[in-house]
């Protein structure tokens, strides 16, 4: 279990990051918010980056969380599609740090965020595959490549993820999830 110090630091980097951004946020800022020394945050981190990389780390084990616990929940391949396209616009929104790194092409020089932004994709790739691997074995979809219509639907997501999660209100959103999703699930041609 974490120490309860470190714990604190990254509370507090987290809504400065998230408030200011990586770029203006100072370690002296974050000891100042936490209440403690500079010293004592290189005690437990090794630098600004080190807290970002822990911070963004820590968004996106409560991200997968949430996501594998609403999935976990719905009953059809169908529904379990509709949980993980809502709940991870949903939740983009509120893991402001998570987001930005995913996104913000300064953070691209960083290592850990390409390799943060990889595992994300390939977590995000396994989590639909097995949705449509369920579907397809159920006799629901028609899948032919599980490996390529997973990175279609994850990348076509990512393409919605700003316009979604950051200027459509959640009412609205959930309208053009079940849209999006009569569109993949029927198609577009008439029968």
């Amino acid at each position: 279990m974490k120490n309860s110090k470190s714990e604190l630091i990254l509370n507090v980097a987290q809504k400065l990051f998230a408030q200011y951004g990586f770029k203006k946020t100072t370690l002296d800022e974050i000891a100042r918010s936490a209440h403690i020394t500079k010293s004592s945050i290189y005690y437990y981190f090794d630098s600004k980056e080190d807290i970002f990389r822990a911070v963004l780390e820590k968004e996106n084990r409560l991200w997968s969380q949430k996501i594998r616990e609403v999935i976990s929940k719905a009953n059809t391949p169908q529904e379990k599609l509709r949980a993980y396209v809502v709940t991870k616009m949903k939740h983009l929104s509120q893991l402001v740090n998570f987001y930005s790194a995913l996104k913000e092409e300064y953070l691209e020089h960083y290592s850990f965020i390409e390799r943060i932004r990889k595992k994300n994709l390939q977590e995000e790739i396994k989590i639909v595959r097995a949705i449509l691997k369920e579907g397809a074995k159920k006799g629901i979809f028609q899948v032919e490549d599980l490996e390529l219509v997973a990175f279609v639907i994850v990348t076509a997501l990512k393409g919605l993820e700003y316009p979604w999660a950051m200027k459509v209100p959640m009412p609205d959103m959930e309208e053009h999830i079940d849209l999006l999703l009569k569109v993949l699930f029927n198609g577009l041609l008439k029968r």
